[in-house]
């Protein structure tokens, strides 16, 4: 009787294991994060609020990054990176001496060459 349970059960496992494992990688590019945000009022009273929050990844793993001027660009983070040459044909300004537009998903990045820091960010300059 505990022979055919074992049996069963080892059965059922090998059968099951393969479906968790799909399921679980059906959305290896987000993660599910919940965000809480707790305000004092002057009245005396607390506002606690929570929201669902879900992050996108792309393929290598990395979030969708936001860039802002003075952060250090890392290309492996950015999505879809290239050094744009032909910055006429997307209305950029000439870059200033010891800086290049490369393109980050759809937004303009203007890098300095030797140290990466961020000199402008134009959002969606590219479609």
């Amino acid at each position: 009787m505990m022979k055919k349970f074992l049996m069963a059960l080892a059965a059922t496992t090998m059968v099951a294991s393969p479906i968790l494992a799909t399921q679980a990688q059906a959305q290896p590019n987000r993660q599910q994060v919940v965000k809480t945000t707790v305000k004092h009022k002057a009245n005396g009273r607390t506002v606690v609020k929570q929201k669902q929050v879900v992050r996108k990844f792309d393929n290598r793993g990395y979030k969708n990054h936001r860039w802002a001027k003075g952060q250090r660009f890392d290309r492996r983070q950015a999505t879809n990176y290239r050094v744009i040459n032909d910055y006429r044909n997307y209305r950029l300004n000439t870059p200033p001496r010891g800086y290049q537009w490369v393109r980050s998903g759809n937004d303009a990045v203007m890098i300095a060459l030797t140290s990466g820091i961020i000199g402008a960010v134009i959002g969606n300059a590219i479609r």
